[in-house]
């Protein structure tokens, strides 16, 4: 148990570090992994078996890619039809971009897919017409979430199958929905509070928007050669992923290749523009999480929450849990260990199973806007006109507010009511 604390307790300290001085938390989390690992007699291997390879190719393959589709005008050509879409109508846009990301989601594709496809997008339009930055990838990542829990979606198809493989009564209705509504009334508080961009500035955007709608078909060789074959490899890309359920990093990190072998003269600085600092970061902390499963200090907290008697108490406490540990570590796999701690006293009638299981659910999720995450990892990659480290910490904040205040408040709307 020792070990497993002191764990926990150095987790808490690279959060001070890491705000305190300006020095990546991934490489601290790396150190703290070798520390652990040390303590609890693992041998390198073991240590590192937690390393996340698929998030750390989805991260280069995808950065990767748009850097190509910045360099040579494609990204700039998807906005400038993205403005047409919206006639000038700068602040509708955070909200097509929340639709079209549930849409995706609902249909099938898993959240880092769809936020990988959109985010690059969104967040240069944001860039180009002055939209904050962090309102538009917390709109994206809320808007991929809110679709998260439909009945043909990985995360709604999982958690269903854990309901019922535990005998409890299920609503893929109900679920889908409450998912749905809570996302969609973070992202309007979030429009809210940060859409205050509807000021000179946002005049100005409007005012260019409109110019550019005007003056598009006087543009000349808007598409080139190498800009239509890029977005046929975004095309390729979406199908890949959503349709035939391809890795997203590898499919990405393909046709970045392929188009740097097309035109290697252009493409050449792409690979300096990947967003290692972001990548380190995240993989490093992912490591040590997985570190902390592995010598049972998540399973520690875990059962101890079990245990309780209160067991509207304990709901909340599984909720917490869920959130804290998913903004770190898969949404899939926390969904699959913490709404089995809440089978025993669900099975004993001390609380709704549809209300409980769906805050879980929730909690487990809405966290994903989270740097650590890989929806939160790639809107950092993809933020453009910013300075990283501070957006970073931005993200942070966010997403610090996010796990201390929502499960709370999905335990408030869907488990308390139903106990009373």
């Amino acid at each position: 148990m020792f070990t497993q604390i002191t764990g926990i307790v150095l987790l808490a300290v690279m959060f001070i570090i890491a705000t305190a001085l300006p020095i990546n938390m991934g490489a601290l989390a790396l150190v703290a992994a070798f520390i652990i690992g040390l303590l609890s007699h693992l041998a390198a291997k073991d240590i590192l078996a937690g390393f996340p390879g698929d998030l750390f190719v989805t991260l280069v393959g995808i950065t990767y890619l748009f850097a190509i589709a910045q360099n040579n005008g494609t990204v700039d050509w998807l906005v400038q039809k993205a403005v047409w879409l919206v006639r000038g109508r700068v602040a509708v846009m955070p909200w097509v971009m929340f639709f079209v990301a549930a849409m995706l989601t609902a249909v099938g594709a898993v959240s880092p897919a769809a936020v990988a496809i959109i985010a690059p997008i969104a967040l240069r339009f944001a860039d180009k017409f002055g939209i904050s930055p962090l309102l538009m990838g917390l709109i994206v990542i809320h808007g991929a979430q809110a679709g998260g829990f439909s009945p043909i979606s990985i995360y709604g198809g999982i958690t269903n199958q854990i309901v019922e493989r535990a005998g409890l009564p299920r609503n893929d209705l109900a679920l889908f929905l409450a998912s749905f509504f809570f996302n969609l009334f973070i992202a309007v508080l979030i429009f809210i509070y940060l859409g205050r961009y509807r000021s000179s500035r946002s005049a100005e955007a409007e005012t260019q928007a409109h110019g550019e709608i005007d003056n598009e078909e006087h543009q000349q060789n808007k598409l080139n050669l190498h800009r239509s074959l890029t977005l046929v490899g975004l095309v390729a890309l979406a199908f890949g992923s959503l349709v035939f359920d391809l890795n997203v990093g590898l499919v990405a990190i393909s046709v970045a290749v392929l188009l740097a072998l097309i035109a290697p003269g252009d493409q050449k600085k792409a690979i300096d523009q990947v967003s290692w600092s972001t990548i380190l970061l995240v993989t490093g902390v992912v490591t040590y999480i997985a570190v902390l499963q592995r010598i049972g200090a998540v399973d520690l907290a875990g059962n101890s929450v079990s245990g309780i008697v209160a067991p509207l108490l304990g709901a909340l406490l599984l909720c917490y849990i869920g959130g804290v540990v998913s903004a770190f570590a898969s949404s899939i796999a926390v969904l699959g260990a913490t709404i089995p701690l809440a089978v025993p006293f669900l099975l004993q009638g001390h609380a709704h199973p549809v209300g409980v299981v769906a805050a879980i659910a929730i909690s487990s999720t809405i966290v994903d806007v989270s740097p650590f995450s890989t929806n939160g990892a790639l809107v950092v990659a993809s933020a453009h006109g910013v300075d990283k480290d501070s957006f970073y910490r931005q993200m942070l904040l966010y997403s610090a507010i996010v796990v201390a205040v929502g499960p709370f408040l999905t335990w408030l709307v869907l488990i308390v009511p139903r106990w009373l």
